[in-house]
């Protein structure tokens, strides 16, 4: 797993509520269940054709990191982060969920870095847009963002909504998720 692969794992595990114990399954293997569970039935059209994925390996569920390749976890780590400082600070909380995931994955001081230069320049929904490939990525990256926060302020809604409008996530499956999670 790599090291951005391994961030989101760690990011998603520490969240606290409902799902947590999903989440001590892996926390990528959550990320991706959740969007595929939100996006079933909710496409207009057939997914586009995609490459077969390559096998799991001996005791993995479908759901595994293999389906998330590097530029995907960069690219969910970008929106947990834009998710994170929407309403402006990270917060003491945030913070430590932060340092702790990072401790836990074990992530090199140039994982530390680009987390802080992050930080420090959060990227924009538009460029975090570009990082989706197709409808299942953005699902995934979508998913990553909304496990990052406790929606409970304005500015959290909207970069949400923002989100999934530059995702092209339909709101049925934004629904879905968010009914996965309150339960």
């Amino acid at each position: 797993m790599s090291e951005a692969q391994h961030m989101v794992d760690a990011l998603v595990r520490t969240r606290r509520g409902g799902f947590s114990a999903q989440a001590a399954l892996g926390g990528l293997a959550l990320v991706v269940g959740l969007a595929a569970k939100a996006l079933k039935d909710t496409a207009d059209k057939p997914p586009a054709a995609a490459a077969p994925a390559p096998a799991a390996p001996a005791g993995a569920t479908p759901f595994d990191h293999i389906q998330v390749g590097e530029d995907e976890a960069r690219t969910m780590l970008r929106a947990m982060v834009a998710a994170t400082l929407v309403d402006g600070l990270v917060d003491e909380g945030e913070r430590r969920r932060l340092d702790d995931a990072l401790a836990a994955a074990g992530i090199a001081d140039d994982g530390r870095r680009w987390l802080e230069a992050e930080l420090a320049d959060p990227a924009t929904v538009e460029t975090i847009a570009e990082g989706a490939n197709n409808p299942e990525q953005a699902a995934r990256i979508y998913a990553a963002a909304r496990l990052a926060i406790d929606p409970d302020t304005l500015q959290e809604r909207k970069f949400l909504k923002d989100l999934a409008e530059a995702l092209d996530v339909p709101d049925e499956a934004t629904l879905r998720l968010e009914t996965e999670l309150a339960a």
